[in-house]
């Protein structure tokens, strides 16, 4: 896969997957427009919506509604090596949700593919042409 990273005013970078533009912007306390989401809230949203997406799929998959389910997802910074360094999701589930499925829609979030990247970091190599 290749995504081509463009640039556009002030502090707008972007990414071109395929025929889709994924933008985004510093926030104004930062010196950009607050136009998108900054590239770092973007990486932590694909943790909640890469669970979500795993957790959407084992509810259709069985024919349960999702309309009332959502996740929140909470950082913990730590200050001292300035990283987060915790993350945790939690899945709210409607009063209704299947008792019998409770453990298993927490084991389908554990899924994502972006924690397992994160487990797994691949190695980066940066060059110029």
């Amino acid at each position: 896969m290749e995504l081509e990273i463009f640039f556009e005013d002030k502090l707008k970078v972007n990414a071109k997957i395929g025929d889709q533009i994924v933008r985004t912007d510093q926030p104004v306390r930062g010196g950009g427009d607050g136009s998108a989401p900054a590239p770092f809230d973007l990486f932590l949203a694909s943790i909640g919506t890469c669970a979500g997406i795993y957790v959407k799929g084992f509810c259709m998959q069985r024919g349960i509604p999702t309309d009332k389910i959502k996740i929140i997802q909470q950082h913990n910074f730590n200050p001292v090596t300035r990283l987060i360094d915790k993350i945790d999701l939690q899945i709210v589930l409607p009063d209704d949700f299947p008792e019998k499925y409770k453990t298993a829609v927490i084991k389908s979030a554990d899924q994502c593919a972006v924690k397992k990247h994160m487990l797994n970091p691949p190695q980066f190599s940066i060059s110029t042409t």
